[in-house]
């Protein structure tokens, strides 16, 4: 059994790929088409536009009304989350299992199997060349990343944390610019839990290492006492602008990217020409290698920010 893993561990790479294309089918195969309308050319943009969109896991995508893979019921008051537009009556909002919830188990899947191999590369230097390439990214956010703000003491603490982030953003953004998949980081739902739990961090982690009392105290920089509470004010709206300009920067960049890769796409349906067909793929294809390269600067952007958000947060001199 030990020599089994130990072959799939070093197989690693090809694990990840294979994961990647499966799941990639499956969602092809449970989510609902979308098409133009017919006799419409400009109708082909919304149709593609909406494969940014989460859309339901359903079992038969061929027939008119498919029905959802899973569905949960919610309490009444959470009915904004329901994911029809107008709940029947008689029946109480739910929720379904999405395709972008498919793809950020799968990216929590990666980072176990990518990363797996990465400890005993570092303490033996022995390894597979995936483990060689993900130590050397490790290394880099532990060096240039985390320690340089946090410094040595308090960065390995937190690093563990970081790391996932990091991986976690990228994969989702990679994983996205895959055909047939579904991009994760493309809803606002999904980058706005990713800003919950920096801000969490910050809020949790500053209460803890000063005590809650120091932390709102020191929340408001040495002013005058009349000032104090209009400071506070002013701090707690900056202290949730950092989260909310977390969640907004992720979202727009990833969706604005793949819309824009959509829109050169839909020019050759549109225009059905000789000539829109090189003109679209080619402007389609060059700004996909800029996304692969985004889908790597947004996870680092996310993390960096996280880092000096939450080191400031544990450190009031900051």
């Amino acid at each position: 059994m030990k020599r089994f893993l130990s072959y799939l561990l070093s197989m690693r790479g090809l694990l990840a790929a294979g994961l990647v294309i499966v799941t990639c089918w499956y969602s092809s195969q449970h989510v609902e088409h979308h098409k133009p309308i017919e006799g419409d050319p400009s109708s082909v943009f919304p149709a593609l536009h909406a494969h940014v969109m989460p859309a339901p896991l359903v079992k038969d995508n061929h027939v008119e009304n498919p029905q959802p893979i899973l569905e949960i019921g919610l309490p009444g008051f959470l009915s904004v989350f329901d994911y029809r537009e107008v709940v029947p009556d008689g029946e109480g909002p739910s929720t379904v299992l999405f395709n972008l919830q498919l793809f950020q188990i799968v990216a929590v899947l990666l980072v176990f199997i990518l990363l797996s191999g990465v400890p005993r590369y570092l303490r033996t230097s022995k390894g597979d060349p995936v483990s060689r390439l993900f130590a050397g990214f490790c290394m880099w956010i532990r060096d240039e990343m985390v320690y340089p703000e946090m410094g040595r003491e308090l960065g390995r603490k937190f690093l563990p944390y970081f790391l996932c982030v990091f991986f976690f953003i990228a994969f989702m953004n990679l994983m996205g610019l895959t055909p047939y998949s579904a991009t994760p980081t493309a809803s606002i739902f999904v980058t706005a839990a990713l800003a919950l739990t920096t801000f969490i961090a910050m809020i949790g982690c500053g209460m803890a290492i000063q005590g809650p009392t120091a932390y709102v105290k020191n929340l408001v920089p040495h002013v005058p006492g009349w000032l104090w509470l209009p400071m506070l004010g002013v701090e707690v709206i900056g202290l949730l602008v950092k989260p909310f300009a977390l969640m907004v920067r992720l979202f727009a960049n990833i969706s604005g990217g793949h819309m824009v890769v959509l829109s050169f796409l839909g020019m050759i349906f549109f225009m059905g020409s000789w000539v829109a067909t090189p003109v679209g793929a080619g402007l389609g294809i060059f700004v996909m290698i800029i996304e692969a390269f985004v889908a790597l600067v947004q996870a680092f952007i996310f993390t960096q920010l996280s880092i000096i958000f939450i080191n400031a947060s544990v450190h009031p001199e900051h």
